[in-house]
């Protein structure tokens, strides 16, 4: 029988978000904390605006959003300092006030997204393309449940809950986050400030890729106001259709008598092909745009049951693209997994249900957290590129919930010797030697 283990107190300096010196090292490349003393600050001046938000940031990236988790920075000022290369660590109360003090500020501005797309650039990011040669970018809605709440611009959403509603836009096929946009929950897709919040987006995603950009939306934003900004800004776009009082019938005789028909069982009819229709895109000024569509006539389910009427599912889709309608229906369904880049930013990053009960620090913390998401992106693709068999799995990405467990929550030991810090890792965690190239190339030491 094996002796049992015991505990023993030690006053050695063991960390455990050792982390947090990936977070400092990926931020030093940008002007964040400069921009961030800019801004005018409340009554409390013994904490600059950068040592209030950058240890926020670093507890988002370790999935943490509770303005009480910052105590745990506390515990070792020095190493949290010194990893996140501020000057000091707020105290929860004054963490929540300077929030709220320039949450505002934060939100209604475009600095943390210019400084979110700086990031990207000077750390290499190159967004992957998809199989036609574009870069994709999936702009969409995801409801954030809070409900039992009394928060400031929760409301009814379409997903049947109280909460808000943001709009996300996602680049590449690893999905950077190059804009967020916090809404009330009641906003419809269409909202007023759609377009600005695509446009802002399109400008912001040029500067980190010159490749030719591919839009991809769901049909709540079926929109000639979009289809006329993706022209004039001249990026391709694929926005499905929303067929309002279109007969279906119509559909279903378009089908039979221009598309291509399959038969995937029996019962079953599938046609797809393509028609174009003209929209004005300015005044007196009209263009054919293409319409990919896809026709399933059913009469029969699958265990042989015959159905009384026959169901019909009709999709449509909205684009320039001169692919053959296959590719363009499975460029589109690929714009699903924008779903799990929600995923990501409400359940690993912990952001499902917002910290404060203002707005606008809402809205600031929703641009904060797309900040750590993409840092712990690019610590995930970096890690895959870094080192092989990262995983049993021949995967494109890691979660942000796998960074944070084996890079984020990386356990150290502080030592200072001859006047230099150094953090040991343990030869028992087989991530150490990824730990320290990704550390190593982000300018450390």
């Amino acid at each position: 029988m094996s002796k049992r283990i015991r505990i023993k107190e030690t006053q050695d300096r063991l960390i455990t978000p050792s982390g947090l010196l990936l977070v400092g090292a990926i931020l030093s490349r940008t002007t964040l904390s400069r921009n961030l003393n800019r801004i005018k600050k409340g009554k409390n001046t013994k904490h600059q605006n950068a040592n209030c938000v950058i240890p926020y940031i670093g507890l988002l990236c370790q999935g943490k959003t509770d303005y009480e988790d910052v105590r745990e920075l506390q515990e070792d000022i020095s190493f949290s300092c010194q990893a996140l290369r501020i000057n000091t660590i707020p105290s929860t109360e004054t963490l929540r006030q300077r929030l709220d003090e320039i949450g505002f500020e934060l939100a209604a501005t475009g600095m943390l997204m210019e400084e979110n797309a700086t990031m990207l650039i000077k750390n290499g990011v190159e967004p992957i393309e998809c199989f036609t040669g574009h870069i994709p970018m999936d702009i969409d809605v995801s409801v954030h449940d809070n409900s039992k709440t009394k928060k400031e611009g929760i409301e009814w959403t379409y997903k049947g809950v109280y909460g808000y509603a943001p709009m996300y836009a996602y680049i590449g096929e690893e999905g950077y986050c190059c804009n967020a946009e916090l809404r009330e929950g009641s906003c419809h897709s269409q909202c007023d400030g759609t377009v600005d919040f695509i446009r802002d987006t399109l400008h912001t995603a040029k500067k980190i890729t010159d490749k030719k950009l591919l839009v991809r939306m769901d049909s709540g934003n079926d929109a000639i106001d979009n289809i006329r900004l993706f022209i004039k800004e001249g990026v391709d776009f694929l926005i499905k259709r929303n067929l309002r009082k279109e007969s279906c019938d119509e559909w279903v005789e378009i089908g039979r008598q221009n598309g291509t028909e399959s038969n995937p069982r029996e019962g079953k009819k599938v046609y797809t092909g393509s028609i174009y229709r003209d929209r004005e895109i300015e005044e007196g000024k009209t263009v054919p745009i293409r319409i990919v569509y896809e026709i399933t006539v059913k009469t029969m389910m699958p265990d042989g049951q015959l159905l009384l009427e026959p169901k019909i599912d009709i999709n449509t889709w909205w684009t320039l693209l001169l692919d053959s309608e296959e590719d363009v229906i499975r460029l589109y369904r690929e714009h699903a997994t924008s779903e799990q880049f929600h995923s990501e930013i409400k359940d690993d990053i912990g952001l499902e249900r917002f910290p404060s009960g203002k707005f606008d620090t809402n809205a600031a913390i929703l641009k904060l957290a797309v900040l750590a998401y993409n840092i712990l992106r690019i610590i995930g693709m970096d890690a895959l590129r870094t080192t092989k068999n990262i995983s049993r799995k021949d995967v494109g990405r890691l979660r942000a919930k796998t960074v944070i467990k084996r890079f984020m929550l990386i356990a150290g030991r502080i030592i200072e010797h001859a006047r230099d810090t150094f953090i040991t890792l343990g030869c028992s965690n087989i991530w150490r030697d990824t730990f320290c190239k990704l550390y190593a190339s982000y300018g450390g030491t």
